[in-house]
């Protein structure tokens, strides 16, 4: 680990035996009036940050020394000149970074023992202060995990990082006992000014990014596919990288060569076409003068030497003829070799015994050149293959004195050419490398463009419009939003607009049947919201953007094993998360949280208790409650108005109507609030059977009324008369006549146990 200070700070002052690391300098004490010394003034808070940076992600962690806090980044995509790091160093202006000391590999390997596992291991293992000392270690688990993304690989070890470099540096605590460890009051997120905070889950719930197993057994394991969403359906850019890394490690493979040869060319005819384009726009100034002629020189390069047919064919570098005059002899010579050997094979056939009817010289590359023979009947032991003259290899393959004068002449040909193209193609990956920044900057920029053209297809193809941004919209204004994914997937859709500006219905509570619409609501809200702010066009007639710091969603469980967490529980961090960040900029979308816990013993089930608790803490905010989107078939909420009365909460449903024992959906969102959640309809839909359905009608009325659930009787008489029958059967099969029955046996073990289910 490296320590680095700072433009601002006091630079660093290591004496005999210390590692370099930023201190502050001693100040004379200052002498107020009479010359009585003054009190020594606070120390300035000090910052130490450490980061991570793999694969084009960034991960960082920073302990402040004001609150004596631990502040987290959760991993995000940085470019390698690590533009978003500099704004980090910006903004909070460490006294010290920790990150790797070198780039090399055994950086790599040093770096890959602090790996995630340690890492959270040490996180789990510390002892914090605001965590009871009566937790469980699972308890302890669950409370961590809920603040902490252990997902993010590269922000736990850079936790690990930094816990360890405290431990290590002992900040603050430099004077007192051993025993005594770095004070650590709380884990924070941080999240930079004027930027937008999303994790992962909501990028996947909104299926603005959805990763899916590829269906190929193939592929299962190897790799991901794009599922249904924003990004896959080619909403948003897909740029395509340079194979440049590859270059790096001399691991090039010949669809490289092709693609690279392409994508010059390509981009060369791009610079032309925005050559062509109007100038004041930057980003065709920037194709235009950026694209230099050094893409000509590399697309020339790679024209006049790699042979891509011969390279495809062999599934290896070559190159063309005329590039290198010796390895052009030589090929000449490995093509003519089948004529020569054959003559060669003549007159080895000559001096060779008379009983073998015919031999070849062959070429096997590393070995050389061998004279093959057919096996012959009377070559049965060993001693049968010597013959005079002949270096015997194996049972079919000598080695003659003109084999051996073959290889001193010609030597192994096909390793020869083999490494000379080798040689000439990492001469040219030289050549291409040396020009790998220009390379870089025609991706960053032809990306721009690829995700500008993606964008303006969709809003030209799917009739799109230009959402407004005003710093001064409190919230999201949406005029006839539709959700971009759903209607391209529906064969009709109905639009619903969205008002969450101001101060008049911050909370908006929805309710309504099940399949009424309620979650694609939500996600059009929040999807709507994103393209907006990543300046898309949007799919409603108007949108009125205001500050918006964070979107937040608790929609769908993420269930894994790999995680250790029950449904719910994966729930409530996902709530927990909002609840904790959440500011009044930021929109948070629930659907169906608390269904986990429902108790029909209960009169307030604890899933109920949970979302009332979490809304009202957000109201208790008032005008600083975050935008709230609640789905919910939790109707007791309104009934037993566990929500105070006011201008922040606002109530709405999906319309329906019933037409006689149908419930037509009209998809619509109107305010109100639903009667009921109709899950028999729905259960019909599904195909459930009607008197299953018809139960399931009785049992839920009996619950409303506090009634108690009796079993039904025509299904109790039906089992009666069943059992009845199969004793009947039993008793009819049986034998009177038979000395060696006993009928208090069968009394005993058919009658007795039978009468307690017939009677």
């Amino acid at each position: 680990m490296a320590f680095r200070a700072t433009p601002g700070r006091t630079p660093p002052v290591p004496g005999p035996g210390v590692p370099s690391a930023s201190f502050p300098s001693p100040q004379p004490p200052m002498a107020g009036p009479g010359g009585i010394e003054e009190e020594d003034e606070e120390e300035p808070a000090e910052i130490h940050l450490c980061v991570l940076w793999s694969s084009g992600y960034l991960g960082i962690a920073y302990y402040d020394t004001s609150d004596s806090t631990i502040h987290f980044m959760p991993d995000a995509p940085d470019h390698e000149s690590l533009k978003l790091l500099q704004r980090v160093l910006d903004e909070i202006n460490p006294q010290s970074v920790v990150t790797s000391a070198k780039q090399d590999e055994a950086m790599t390997r040093f770096l890959g023992k602090l790996g995630p596992e340690i890492s959270k291991q040490r996180l789990l293992s510390g002892n914090y202060s605001f965590i009871s000392e009566s937790m469980t270690a699972t308890e302890k688990i669950l409370f961590l995990s809920s603040i902490i993304p252990f997902d993010c690989v590269l922000t736990v070890r850079a936790l690990g990082g930094l816990l360890k470099f405290l431990s290590r540096r002992r900040i603050g605590v430099e004077l007192e006992d051993y025993s005594v460890g770095v004070p650590i009051l709380g884990f924070k997120k941080f999240v930079l000014t004027h930027l937008v905070s999303i994790d992962q889950d909501t990028y996947s719930v909104l299926q603005i990014f959805k990763s899916e197993s590829h269906p190929s057994v193939y592929k299962i394991a190897s790799g991901l596919k794009e599922g249904l969403s924003l990004f896959g359906y080619g909403l948003l850019g897909q740029p395509r990288r340079l194979i440049l890394k590859r270059m790096k490690l001399s691991h090039t493979k010949v669809s490289d060569w092709q693609v690279l040869y392409k994508t010059v060319y390509s981009a060369l005819g791009l610079r032309d076409a925005c050559r062509s384009l109007p100038q004041s726009i930057q980003l065709f100034q920037d194709i235009a003068q950026e694209f230099s002629d050094d893409l000509h020189h590399i697309a020339s390069l790679i024209g006049k030497v790699v042979n891509f047919e011969e390279s495809l064919a062999e599934n290896r570098f070559t190159v063309l003829p005329n590039i290198d005059p010796e390895i052009d002899a030589k090929k000449r010579r490995l093509m003519g070799l089948p004529s020569f050997l054959t003559e060669v094979a003549q007159k080895e056939l000559e001096n060779l015994d008379s009983r073998i009817p015919s031999c070849s010289v062959i070429y096997i590359p590393l070995i050389g050149f061998l004279l093959s023979i057919p096996r012959l009947p009377f070559m049965v032991e060993a001693s049968d293959f010597e013959i005079e003259g002949l270096d015997f290899m194996d049972k079919l393959h000598y080695r003659s004195a003109r084999t051996k004068e073959l290889d001193a002449l010609l030597g192994d040909l096909h390793c020869e050419i083999r490494d000379q193209e080798t040689l000439l193609m990492y001469q040219l990956q030289c050549q291409v490398l040396a020009r790998a920044s220009v390379l870089t900057r025609v991706l960053d920029l032809a990306s721009r463009l690829d995700v500008l053209l993606a964008l303006a297809s969709a809003a030209r193809d799917y009739g799109y419009s230009r959402p407004h941004y005003s710093p001064c919209t409190r919230g999201v204004r949406i005029k006839n939003g539709r959700h971009p994914l759903m209607e391209l997937c529906a064969r009709t859709f109905v639009p619903n607009s969205t008002d969450c500006g101001g101060d008049q219905g911050r909370v908006k509570v929805i309710t309504g049947p099940n399949s009424s619409g309620k979650s694609i609501y939500l996600k059009q809200v929040g999807l709507i919201t994103f393209m907006a702010l990543v300046g898309s066009f949007v799919p409603a007639e108007e949108a009125e953007i205001g500050v918006i710091d964070a979107i937040f969603t608790r929609i769908h469980s993420c269930e894994s094993i790999s995680l250790g967490l029950s449904t719910f529980m994966i729930d409530l961090n996902q709530v927990a998360k909002a609840v904790n960040n959440a500011t009044e900029h930021s929109l948070v979308l629930i659907d169906e949280f608390g269904k986990g816990t429902n108790s029909v013993r209960r009169k307030m089930v604890d899933g109920l208790a949970l979302l009332a608790a979490v809304l009202r803490h957000w109201l208790a905010l008032g005008p600083s409650c975050p935008h709230i989107f609640v789905a919910t078939n939790f109707l007791s909420l309104v009934q037993l108005q566990l929500l105070p009365q006011g201008p922040l909460v606002q109530y709405l449903t999906m319309e329906t109507c019933e037409d006689g024992n149908d419930l037509v959906f009209f998809y619509q969102l109107c305010q109100g609030v639903a009667s009921a959640s109709h899950a028999s309809h729905t259960a019909a839909q599904a195909g459930l059977p009607d008197p299953l359905i018809a139960r399931g009608k009785e049992v839920s009325d009996l619950i409303r009324s506090g009634k108690p659930i009796k079993p039904m009787n025509e299904l109790l008489r039906r089992n009666q008369v069943e059992n009845c029958q199969a004793l009947v059967d039993k008793f009819l099969k049986l034998d009177l006549e038979d000395p060696t029955l006993d009928l208090d046996i069968f009394i005993s073990q058919e009658v007795l146990p039978a009468a307690t289910t017939i009677l």
